[in-house]
């Protein structure tokens, strides 16, 4: 995008520009010239669970409402060690909830990338 130069804002307002022009002050203020464009939130492609400080039921809570939500794949942060880790393998390979799953695999020693099977 090319900037706007002094000849660009006269020709806009209609008359030769100087800053202190009060037309070309009210085009910079309709161009809103004087704020800075925020840069887009970036949002995470998948949603990212994490375990930490949670108790055993919270975290199946927080499994169970993502499966229903069936995204393509989500992260799973478990911790390096400790039950959370441990109940979160057995959960996806023996629970009411492995149907749902396509596949898991360790992103690190405390977190996960689980795929799930498409909505049907």
């Amino acid at each position: 995008m090319r900037k706007l130069n002094d000849k660009d804002i006269a020709d806009m307002i209609g008359a030769e520009f100087t800053p202190e022009n009060d037309s070309a002050k009210e085009v910079r203020k309709s161009l809103h010239l004087s704020t800075r464009i925020p840069k887009p939130e970036i949002l995470p492609a998948h949603p990212i669970i994490d375990f930490h400080n949670h108790t055993e039921e919270e975290a199946w809570t927080m499994l169970s409402n993502l499966i229903d939500q069936r995204p393509k794949s989500a992260t799973i942060i478990t911790g390096a060690s400790g039950i959370l880790k441990i109940k979160f393998q057995q959960w996806v390979k023996e629970s009411i909830i492995s149907p749902y799953i396509l596949s898991c695999k360790p992103l690190n020693n405390g977190s996960y990338e689980i795929k799930f099977h498409k909505k049907s």
